[in-house]
């Protein structure tokens, strides 16, 4: 145990929640309801850089929500030469806003990680994804009862890296950023971001791909046990 850490923020997509895998399931249960004929395989390996370009994007507030749900569709079918009409892309950008909750797979090691440090720390939740669903995938996938608080990008107006989302988790949490460490899978959003307002950080690079900077590195969440 870390005596001078007190409390732990977790980043929630791509770090407890498995979002990729949760993400492959509803494109599938989406694409069959609404009858389209492409090859999910293909889809999903385009679909997913340009999904990170557009929130890394939509972080920078050079995109809006809208665009974004639109934008990540209609590339990912061009790359691949699919016609589609813009009509029946919004339809699947809805559904799978409203399905993405259904699939509730968590990345390895979740639940004993949290039970592990629940006795120890406060637990926290620091996300940018939508507002509207990030509190369903918590719930459904049996982890919400485990965080004290829960601080969306959407409740401050700006988007992590902003110090203004760090603050206003720390503020609500009542703790103090020296007292305070933050655990994610993005180096810009997560970790560099908590990092600049003096928070402690672990950086959980679950595709095991950047080991070149200097901040405490997982590729496991078991063996956050070894930093607190």
């Amino acid at each position: 145990m870390n005596e001078e850490i007190k409390h732990v923020f977790f980043d929630l997509d791509h770090t407890l929640w498995d979002f990729d895998k949760n993400s492959g399931l509803t494109f599938e249960k989406i694409f069959k309801l609404n009858q389209i004929d492409v090859k999910l395989i293909d889809f999903l390996e385009v679909y997913e850089s340009i999904n990170l370009r557009y929130w890394r994007l939509y972080r920078e507030e050079k995109v809006t929500k809208s665009a974004l749900r639109y934008g990540r569709l209609k590339e990912a079918f061009d790359a691949i030469d699919f016609t589609i009409e813009d009509d029946i892309i919004h339809i699947l950008s809805e559904a799978y806003i409203e399905n993405l909750s259904s699939f509730n797979h968590l990345f390895k090691g979740t639940f004993e990680i949290l039970d592990y440090l629940q006795d120890k720390y406060v637990l926290h939740i620091i996300t940018n994804g939508f507002e509207e669903i990030q509190e369903k995938k918590m719930i459904s996938s049996g982890i919400r009862h485990y965080f004290e608080t829960v601080t969306n990008s959407e409740m401050v107006g700006v988007k992590k890296p902003n110090p203004k989302v760090f603050n206003f988790a720390l503020n609500l949490a009542n703790a103090d950023a020296g007292e305070s460490i933050m655990i994610g899978d993005s180096l810009e959003a997560d970790i560099k971001g908590a990092h600049n307002i003096g928070m402690d950080t672990i950086h959980f690079d679950y595709k095991d791909n950047q080991n070149s900077h200097s901040f405490k590195r997982i590729t496991n969440l078991k063996t956050i046990e070894d930093y607190l």
